[in-house]
């Protein structure tokens, strides 16, 4: 019998370019370039040279994809120089920017992603002659940068030099972005007043994390006058001294703000500020804000920002309102929150309501769906589910108890999340059932795919142990766990439970963990652990 062995050289075009496109093309380009003239006609396709990336992402942060030099040499002193008229997009790390940006003459490179950037290395890219000349001056339109986080708190100078020196090197950004790597990585601008060449006139989208609420009115006193996005991230919202400019931001079309502290004084800071946007087109609130007597509901969003913007045309919104409560007052339902939505016109609406007894307080959560909210704090068992690809962080809360199918259900809709907080005193009701399966009884395993923290300190023993027990839980990459101690000592029986061994076996870092670093039988639970 015959047998007959396809190489890759005997595909059509057509089906290698299908493969190809499945591939990091930074890779596929090293590994098929120069190979022969049918591959090198192939690889010539916009989709594997427009953009390149060099990197690739671990748990935590941004890394080199080459960590071999002889390739990152071949494909700087071969491949870029063959392919440079092509490029249009770099992204590169601190490591290896200067290298891969000088290795070529790249004609109609005008983006530039610059990752886990550190002050020496910006100010040596920045100074380069052959660099600044041209390249930086004349040809970057786009640029996106992500800055290297330290325990020294150094990122906080390497932050204000690009903010004092980013548009005085790039002279024709029109598109700036400010971002993190990560959950853990955020950077914000450390200024309250800009620096004096923190300025464009042709700067179209800024997309920015700031420390308060008045550094973005000093961003918007004109020194960006042909600004018509502008995306930001406030860390505080309080109020100040008084800023003179509250006249009208006609060149603004589309705004989004997000601050993840509970905001006070909401009529007197943000709807003003709104208001001076008189062209605006498309607006995304995600905030938490403090009421008296009415939570933030369809008839408020209406009345206050909708009918006050003529222009508008899409109103995306995650809002928390939070109102505390007595004997006396008469809480909304989930239908009365409901109704106020039924003649909104711009997407499907989700709300809920959580009246927490002990805390005194109750909260309305209204947003707009599908979702590109990056946190969703205080889920609660009234949390009616859905698919949110964009979370990373997440925060339970309850007054009454999480059980096992809650985690399912938390899990499958936040697939990508990155970290997990759980606040909950309450037993579960449920947990003696599972003590009673065998081993061939069926409980499904929530797993986490990404999740690298988990902070269960304020949480009731069961879930310290539905977290541990490898019967309820899978953790596919290690993790850093925050958890009170007498509640780990007695979850694991000192350190000798069989069930919950697999799972500490996956833990790298743990808060506290001195007190029994010592212990032989600490140490053999937890050999993951990084002192």
């Amino acid at each position: 019998m015959n047998r007959s062995c396809v190489q890759l050289q005997d595909l059509p075009d057509e089906l290698l370019i299908f493969i190809f496109k499945q591939m990091n093309n930074v890779e596929v380009l090293y590994s098929l370039f120069d190979v022969n003239e049918r591959f090198d006609s192939i690889l010539q396709d916009p989709i594997f040279t427009n953009r390149l990336n060099f990197l690739k992402w671990s748990s935590k942060k941004f890394l080199s994809i080459f960590s071999s030099d002889i390739i990152f040499n071949r494909f700087c002193l071969q491949i870029l120089p063959e392919v440079r008229e092509k490029i249009q997009w770099l992204d590169v790390d601190s490591s290896s920017m200067k290298q891969i940006l000088c290795a070529a003459h790249y004609p109609n490179l005008h983006g530039l992603g610059l990752f886990n950037i550190e002050e020496e290395t910006i100010k040596s890219l920045f100074t380069d002659i052959s660099l600044s000349s041209d390249l930086f001056k004349n040809q970057i339109t786009k640029l996106f940068i992500t800055i290297a986080i330290d325990r020294n708190l150094k990122h906080f100078s390497t932050m204000e030099y690009i903010s004092s020196h980013v548009f005085t090197v790039f002279k024709k950004l029109t598109h700036l972005t400010f971002a993190e790597s990560s959950y853990q990585s955020i950077v914000e601008l450390s200024f309250f007043y800009p620096p004096i060449n923190f300025c464009s006139s042709t700067l179209l989208v800024l997309n920015i994390k700031i420390n308060c609420f008045y550094t973005c009115l000093y961003l918007l006193d004109g020194r960006f006058n042909q600004l018509h996005t502008l995306i930001m991230e406030v860390a505080n919202m309080y109020e100040s001294e008084k800023i003179e400019n509250k006249g009208d931001i006609p060149s603004l079309k589309c705004f989004s703000l997000s601050c993840c502290r509970t905001i006070y004084r909401y009529d007197e800071l943000i709807l003003p500020f709104l208001y001076r946007m008189s062209n605006l087109e498309t607006l995304n609130l995600s905030v938490s804000i403090s009421v008296k007597e009415t939570f933030i509901d369809g008839h408020n969003l209406k009345n206050k920002i909708v009918n006050n913007m003529s222009r508008l045309n899409q109103f995306t919104f995650d809002i928390h309102s939070l109102m505390n409560i007595n004997n006396y007052i008469i809480l909304p339902s989930n239908g009365d929150i409901r109704n106020t939505f039924k003649d909104f016109q711009y997407t499907q609406v989700i709300c809920y309501m959580d009246h927490f007894l002990d805390r005194k307080e109750s909260r309305c959560h209204v947003y707009t769906y599908p979702s590109q909210m990056s946190h969703f704090e205080f889920i609660s068992n009234q949390f009616p589910g859905g698919y949110y690809p964009y979370v990373r962080v997440v925060l339970l809360y309850d007054e009454h108890p999480f059980e096992h199918e809650f985690f399912l259900r938390i899990a499958q809709s936040f697939p990508f999340i990155e970290k997990l907080v759980l606040c909950n005193h309450k037993s579960q009701q449920h947990k003696q059932s599972y003590k009673l399966l065998t081993d061939n009884d069926h409980l499904s395993i929530v797993e986490y795919s990404h999740l690298v923290e988990l902070d269960i300190e304020w949480a009731h023993d069961d879930y310290v142990e539905e977290f541990l027990c490898d019967r309820k839980t899978f953790f596919r990459k290690n993790i850093r766990l925050l958890v009170v101690g007498e509640a780990l000592l007695r979850v694991t029986k000192t350190f000798t439970r069989k069930d919950t061994r697999m799972n500490c076996t996956k833990v790298e870092n743990l808060v506290p963990w001195n007190e029994w670093k010592s212990s032989k039988s600490f140490q053999e639970y937890f050999p993951s652990l990084l002192y």
